[in-house]
């Protein structure tokens, strides 16, 4: 481990130095890399000079017990040694944490989409309650909320709403919502008082650029239609909406939140470049084996994952059995501690298999 701590940072004290050249400067492109860069070394290499002062004062107490002749001295490194060492472990499970590779699309903006599933119109609702959820969590994190496209629900909600997400590091913690999330009520629609259990099927995708994921023009179809706000009201009378098909693969997506149709077309543009890479990276986990996925992070859109109970007013996300008696706060954006458990499970997992 020692052996990789100091490769990194080698690399962070090279990047450093680059950073500054006038060159590097001139390239905001290559700036902006190379600053994200050096912000994730400085965490580990930080993290690093702690683990060697902690090394040192460790020798340093070792020395003086096997060559002091001095009992009060003895006695002092003695004490020293039994804090410094829960130090040094507790150090080296941080450092392993942090050396565990990144997902590369974990600082990515995301394009969630949320869909109603089983339950009709209880289902739309609770989609809405889901997209509210999460625009407060993006609140409290400061991050953008855009929302991008939509389709009512008969009595309220969304049957499908589709929203982009921006900030720092959205995907590496908006990833783990993926799949459906069921709720167990007693509808605004039931009569008799029932409890009924519906659900809404969550898509949290990275945001990908063009380079990444390159689209033939010859292969979209576009159409434009007048855009529609939530309710069906007509917000305007242009044709700035955009639909976009990709006829290989029949994937059609569209956005009617701006009021120019080329900003639209560039918004679908991003979702469908997403979906496409959603299709590729299915394919690759395919190949790679399911030993390789990890329980919590494949963000597959078909595993119940969580289940809210409004009549015991409970949350149970069932990948890391995970219960809290919240539902309110839950509900009105608090997730962080769901995020952060499934994140740690994630990479205890990683740990324990050496897969990334």
């Amino acid at each position: 481990m020692i052996d990789k701590l100091e490769a990194i940072k080698e690399r962070f004290d090279e990047v450093g130095q680059l950073i500054v050249k006038p060159e590097t400067i001139q390239d905001m492109d290559l700036y902006t890399k190379l600053t994200k860069e050096y912000k994730d070394l400085e965490k580990v290499v930080e993290k690093y000079n702690e683990y060697k002062i902690v090394l040192e004062n460790i020798d340093t107490s070792k020395e003086i017990l096997s060559t002091e002749k001095d009992p009060e001295m003895k006695e002092m490194a003695k004490m020293e040694l039994e804090e410094l060492n829960p130090q040094k472990e507790k150090i080296e499970e941080e450092l392993k944490t942090l050396l565990i590779p990144k997902d590369p699309n974990d600082s990515k903006n995301v394009i969630l989409e949320i869909r109603g599933g089983a339950g009709g119109d209880e289902a739309a609702i609770f989609a809405g309650d889901l997209l509210r959820m999460y625009q407060r969590f993006a609140e409290k994190r400061k991050w953008k909320f855009e929302l991008m496209d939509f389709t009512d629900g008969s009595s309220g909600g969304f049957k499908e709403v589709v929203c982009s997400i921006s900030g720092e590091d959205v995907y590496g913690m908006m990833k783990y919502e993926s799949g459906v999330h069921r709720v167990q009520r007693v509808p605004a629609t039931e009569t008799q008082g029932r409890v009924h259990t519906s659900a809404a099927s969550v898509a949290v995708l990275p945001e990908m650029e063009d380079v990444e994921v390159n689209i033939d023009p010859s292969d979209v179809r576009s159409d434009y239609f007048c855009s529609s706000g939530p309710g069906g009201q007509s917000v305007n009378t242009t044709y700035s909406a955009v639909r976009l098909t990709h006829i290989p693969t029949g994937i059609v997506v569209s956005c009617q939140d701006e009021k120019s149709q080329i900003k639209n077309k560039a918004k679908a543009m991003k979702v469908l470049r997403s979906k496409l890479y959603e299709i590729e990276l299915s394919k690759q986990q395919e190949e790679l084996g399911a030993q390789r996925k990890s329980m919590v992070g494949s963000g597959d859109r078909s595993d119940k994952i969580r289940t809210y109970n409004y009549p015991q007013g409970r949350v149970t996300d069932h990948r890391i059995k995970y219960t809290v008696h919240n539902l309110p706060n839950v509900m009105d954006g608090e997730i962080a501690d769901f995020i952060e458990s499934l994140r740690l499970a994630d990479n205890a997992e990683k740990m324990k298999s050496g897969t990334t």
